[in-house]
Order: structure tokens, then sequence, then C-alpha cells
């Protein structure tokens, strides 16, 4: 059973999920997530129960190790993770979910003591060729809330029995295993060319709730890289403009 824990959100665009923790109690974090931790917060890194849990938690984008910050004190205490670029942070209680939900790989931010992170493929061939970010989903077991990091802003949909939303794979953020999920072809020639949306979109049937996010990591990276191909296309040294090109180019090679 999975520790029940207050939450604090803080921040727009660029959000910090601050977690209060009884004595006792424990929250698990995807590593380097954390920002800052009051006297009496242990901090334990480790697979989080074995070689092979690790290695399933690798296949979904995360880190192959996690980290469990425990309140080993007398009084409440707290403990603070960062989301790892702009956009919102997506608290929900798995109770809600009948104790699993689907997410997006990487999405995962931090849980109550007691979740599990899982690894999820689509279970349609179709899904599984075409899918692109969405063939490889985390599922989240538990009883407790979970922290999901999404791009830009959340939206929020209720799909009734038979309900169809089309989606890009990219900003699936989380859906409910009732939520029956398929990859479909966008259709015409021209759209398949030059729509800019890809050649596939995920097919939401439900009944369930989703979660959507309008600027997807990936979206994000492309875009920059385009600004950078742009501006190596003429002369760098001039203006703001290659300088800021050159400075984007530092950050994304390391």
């Amino acid at each position: 059973m999975a520790d029940v824990i207050d939450y604090k959100i803080y921040g727009d665009d660029l959000q910090l999920v601050e977690i209060e923790l009884d004595p006792g109690e424990g929250v698990r974090a995807e590593a380097g997530t954390m920002t800052y931790m009051e006297d009496d917060i242990e901090m334990q890194t480790g697979t989080g129960g074995g070689l092979l849990k690790g290695l399933k938690r690798m296949v979904t984008g995360e880190s192959f190790f996690i980290t469990n910050f425990m309140n080993t004190g007398q009084g409440r205490r707290h403990v603070a993770f960062a989301a790892p670029y702009p956009g919102k942070i997506v608290a929900f209680d798995l109770d809600q979910f009948n104790g699993q939900v689907l997410c997006q790989k990487d999405s995962f931010l931090c849980a109550a003591q007691g979740t599990e992170i899982e690894v999820a493929f689509t279970k349609r061939l179709g899904a599984g060729f075409f899918g692109g970010e969405g063939f490889i989903l985390q599922r989240l077991v538990g009883d407790g809330m979970v922290f999901t990091h999404a791009g830009g802003t959340v939206i929020e949909k209720v799909l009734g029995v038979g309900e169809t939303l089309r989606v890009d794979t990219g900003c699936i953020v989380a859906f409910a295993t009732t939520v029956d999920y398929d990859i479909q072809f966008v259709g015409g020639f021209t759209n398949a060319l030059f729509g800019g949306e890809g050649l596939f979109f995920a097919k939401m049937t439900g009944p369930g709730k989703v979660y959507l996010q309008s600027l997807p990591f990936s979206r994000l990276v492309d875009r920059i890289k385009r600004g950078l191909t742009f501006s190596q296309g003429g002369d760098e040294s001039r203006g703001m403009a290659g300088i800021g090109g050159n400075i984007l180019k530092g950050i994304i090679s390391g």
C-alpha cells in the first residue's frame, strides 16, 4: 500500500512539486529531479527491486536507478522535485484509475512510496511499427499519488463510451487503461507528404480520461535543431541570432 502524502505545486511554466512527508513516509523519484530536502530526509538510490526492474525503466526512457526519500525524523519534513523542461506537473491519484495508468515514456517525475513503474508495450502490431513515441509506454501501478511532467499546457479529456480522439503520438501524457489505444494513418496523399503532422495519429477510444500536452519535448528539440541549421546556413558571427545559435548548439552538444 502506498504512503498517503500531501503536496503543493509551485510555479506556472517551470513547475516544482513540494511533498510533505510524515515520520516514516517516503516518496520515490526519477534520479536527478530532486531540488531540495529538509533535515531528516534520507536518500537511498537503487534499482528499486533488482536488475530486471532497472532494465525495464531504462526501456521506458527513465534512469536505471530510482531514488527513495524517507522521513526518518519525528516531525513533518519536505522534499521537492522540479520538472526537467518548461511545462506542467500533472498530479493524480491512482485510486481514481483502478490502481494503474498508462503514461508516455520518460514522463514520470515522482510518486508515493509503494508505487511501481513498469514497461507497457502497445498491444497492436500497427501501433508497434508506427507508433513512434507511443510504442513504449510506462505503466504506473499502486494506490497513491503520482506526478508526471507534461510539456507546454496540459489538456484533460474525458471520453465517453465509443467516443474517439485522434492525437499526435508525442502529445499523449497519460490515459486510463480503459481507453483503447491504436494507430491510424492520416489519409490523403497531400496530407501525408505536406501536412507536417507525421504519417500516423494515435486513435484513443473511450471510455476513460486522457491527459494531453501541447509541447512534447521531442517537438521542442526539433524546433531548436531547425534554428541551429538555419543559423549555420549564414554567417553565424553576425548579430544576436548567430550568438544565440552558438549558445544553443553548445547546450545541446553538452
